[in-house]
């Protein structure tokens, strides 16, 4: 009788703790929170915002690009030319000979104009391309430090979880130990408690594992070694926002998606090619001077022979317009019309992105309040009552240990929901471009 006592007082208090622990998994202090070496979210996104290697390659590409429309604009250097013309192969006296001279030269190509503009407007659509690609891969970098952060914070409270549940289970085998060994119990009840227990063994193994294999991808994204420690928060926002507006999100991406930025440039790039082909129609131009130095007497004047200066114009002739310059021209609009189509299969794409994470993100938003306010309370009050009832005899331990495993479950699905829930908010921000209001459902 007094074993007895002993267990029905365990199971009650035990009973009491249950809901309040459940409860106090999700409070946590500032101070926990404050701890050195804690990475918050922002703070992760700040670090690979800084350091990912990635993203500086594409900054230092952009940048190289934007040296490129100077370049383009300029016409092409002159050439200087140093000539010996005419000396006598007898003696190769510059006196000798009246036709001889020592030449200096200076020639200048001049493109039509408004090519040298066209180009320069080529290469500045190419350059914003460029940037804009720059700020596609810092969305990119971004949405992945999001994501991965909140994988490894699910995966905390999942351990959590599921190590508090061990302690439970432990004392459930304890619990039906002692029941057996007084003839109140069965042993399958010890065996089925043991089993539940191995499984949750099981389950933290993996968990573990996959908390390794998430913390050595963000610190990949931070250029840090794989194995450099990560730490998280104990406290975070539980509160998603309330779910956008489809068009709102639709509207912001056209206007603020590094993607399709980078894409018209491209088809802005791809028209000015199209206006500079057809320039090739008309002729380039070439103005050379040249200055010859003579030497010697010349025997008709009895006088030094006088210097000789020449000034010379050539144009391109485009001949083969047919074959060239008309070929030339269809390519060019052959190239923009697949920038173009590119452009509308990445609005489609962009599209497709935002309905996807918004519906994710409405049925984790929904998820995450139902089970907050109406499962896992219910759940958590059925284990209560069950728990009471298995003290009397009028439930069985089976029926006990599942609805603890089903309690179990539900906590974990919550934080999966919230977990994913902001990851699909990442998504969103990320196909859009833009940082998104975030609004509670309660303002």
């Amino acid at each position: 009788m007094k074993n007895n006592s002993v267990i029905h007082i365990a199971i009650f208090v035990w009973a009491l703790v249950l809901p309040l622990s459940a409860q106090a998994d999700r409070i946590t202090s500032d101070t926990i929170a404050n701890t050195s070496g804690i990475i918050t979210e922002k703070q992760a996104v700040a670090e690979a915002l800084a350091n990912n290697p990635n993203i500086a390659s594409m900054q230092s590409k952009a940048e190289a690009m934007r040296h490129i429309p100077s370049q383009a604009s300029a016409l092409p250097d002159p050439v200087l030319s140093l000539n010996a013309l005419n000396l006598p192969t007898d003696s190769f006296a510059t006196a000798q000979e009246n036709m001889t001279q020592l030449q200096v030269g200076l020639s200048q190509t001049i493109p039509f104009p408004g090519k040298l503009n066209l180009r320069e407007q080529t290469a500045h659509h190419e350059a914003d391309s460029a940037g804009h690609d720059s700020n596609e891969t810092r969305l990119t970098i971004v949405r992945n430090v999001h994501s991965i952060w909140w994988n490894l914070f699910y995966l905390g409270r999942a351990l959590r979880i599921v190590q508090r549940n061990q302690v439970l289970l432990r004392q459930f085998v304890k619990i039906a130990e002692t029941k057996y060994k007084t003839g109140q119990g069965l042993q399958s009840d010890v065996l089925l408690a043991q089993v539940e227990l191995s499984k949750l063994l099981d389950i933290e193994i993996g968990l573990k594992a996959s908390r390794q294999h998430q913390s050595a991808q963000l610190n990949a994204l931070m250029n840090r070694r794989a194995q450099s420690p990560i730490k998280l928060p104990d406290q975070i926002n539980e509160q998603l926002p309330a779910i956008p507006d489809i068009e709102s999100l639709r509207t912001q991406a056209m206007d603020f998606r590094p993607l399709l930025a980078s894409q018209r440039s491209k088809t802005n790039a791809a028209d000015s090619r199209i206006a500079l082909a057809k320039k090739d129609y008309y002729p380039d131009f070439t103005l050379a001077g040249t200055y010859g130095s003579r030497h010697g007497i010349n025997p008709a004047t009895g006088r030094s022979r006088t210097d000789l200066a020449s000034i010379k114009l050539s144009i391109t002739l485009p001949l083969y317009a047919g074959s060239k310059q008309a070929e030339a021209v269809e390519q060019r609009k052959a190239e923009a019309a697949s920038e173009q189509f590119r452009l509308t299969d990445q609005i489609r794409a962009v599209d497709a992105e935002i309905s996807s994470a918004l519906a994710d993100y409405h049925a984790r938003h929904d998820q995450a309040a139902l089970f907050k306010t109406g499962i896992i309370p219910q759940a958590s009050q059925t284990v209560s009552s069950m728990l009471a009832s298995y003290q009397v005899n009028k439930v069985d331990f089976l029926n006990l240990v599942r609805a603890q495993i089903t309690l179990y479950n539900y906590e974990t699905q919550y934080w999966k929901a919230i977990s994913s829930g902001w990851q699909a908010w990442a998504r969103l921000e990320a196909a859009t471009g833009k940082n998104l209001v975030r609004e509670t459902d309660h303002e």
